[in-house]
């Protein structure tokens, strides 16, 4: 079993940043691909960012590409995602995930592991 816990969110103005973060215990951390979903009232939760057991390789969904950025500490088993450049519709709850395999991880499907979420909203 692993327990993820995320923290960090909170209210911001547009053009802002905040930095979430998740922090992992039970199982050897480097063991997972880690990914980022976020979820908004009345709609399906989406990929929003992803990192490699190692940190090699990252993921994002086209619409944070240039303004998040997902990064991991296997030392500390914790994994961020800084966010920047912040836009209303950005406004979601974020779940931190883990997964044992590295393939398909834009997919909700195959995330064995999930975290409560922590609130983020932008205001414009």
């Amino acid at each position: 079993q692993v327990q993820l816990v995320e923290s960090g969110g909170g209210l911001v103005q547009a053009g802002g940043s905040l930095r979430l973060s998740c922090a992992a215990s039970g199982r050897p951390f480097n063991m997972y691909t880690m990914g980022w979903f976020r979820q908004s009232p009345g709609k399906e939760r989406d990929f929003v960012a992803a990192i490699s057991w190692n940190g090699g390789s990252t993921y994002y969904t086209d619409s944070v590409k240039g303004r998040f950025t997902i990064s991991r500490d296997n030392a500390k088993s914790t994994v961020h995602l800084q966010m920047n450049s912040l836009k209303p519709e950005d406004t979601a709850v974020y779940y931190c995930a883990a997964r044992s395999a590295s393939s398909g991880v834009s997919y909700v499907v195959g995330y064995n592991y999930w975290g409560q979420g922590t609130q983020v909203t932008v205001s414009s």
